[in-house]
C-alpha cells in the first residue's frame, strides 16, 4: 500500500513540472537589468526567485500587502516604491505570510531574495535582503516577471 501511494505521488511530481508564470518582453527585462539608480525621490526594489526546491510552485509576492503577483523559479520583479519609507514585502508560505521588513531610502536600490523551504505539506517560502552584487549578479540569469493577481 505504501509502495504504490508513493509511486502515484512521485508520478504526478514528476509530470507537474515546473510553475511558471507570464514574462515581460525582452526589452523591459533588459532595461530593468542596468540597475539604474531609481528616479529622485524613489526606491527600487528587486524581488527574485532562482530555481531549485518547490519548482512546482508558484508563491505570491506583496508589498505593503499589495499584489506585485507570482513568482516561479528564474523570475524577478522590480518595483520602484516611494523612497525613505519603511515597506512590508511578503510572500506566501505554508500557513501564513513571511514578511520581510525594509526601511528604504531614496535613490537606492534592494535586492530581496524569496527562498524555498521544506514544510510538513508543501514548500514553504522566505524573503532575505542580499547586498546588490550577489542580488544583480542572480538576476541577469532571469527573466523579469509581468505583473499580475495573487492567489490569495
Amino acid at each position: 500500500m505504501n509502495k504504490t501511494l508513493f509511486a502515484i505521488f512521485a508520478t504526478t511530481f514528476l509530470f507537474k513540472g515546473c510553475a511558471s508564470v507570464p514574462v515581460a518582453n525582452q526589452e523591459l527585462t533588459a532595461s530593468a537589468k542596468q540597475f539604474k539608480q531609481p528616479d529622485q525621490g524613489k526606491s527600487g526594489l528587486y524581488i527574485y526567485r532562482t530555481g531549485g526546491l518547490g519548482a512546482a510552485l508558484k508563491k505570491d509576492i506583496k508589498i505593503n500587502g499589495n499584489c506585485i503577483g507570482e513568482t516561479a523559479p528564474n523570475v524577478f520583479f522590480h518595483e520602484e516604491v516611494p523612497g525613505d519609507q519603511e515597506y512590508t514585502i511578503s510572500t506566501e508560505s505554508e500557513f501564513s505570510p513571511n514578511d520581510l521588513k525594509l526601511q528604504a531610502k531614496s535613490g537606492e536600490n534592494y535586492f530581496i531574495k524569496q527562498y524555498m523551504r521544506l514544510g510538513l505539506v508543501v514548500a514553504g517560502a522566505g524573503l532575505k535582503l542580499v547586498d546588490n552584487a550577489e542580488g544583480q549578479k542572480a538576476i541577469q540569469k532571469l527573466k523579469l516577471a509581468a505583473k499580475g493577481t495573487c492567489s490569495k
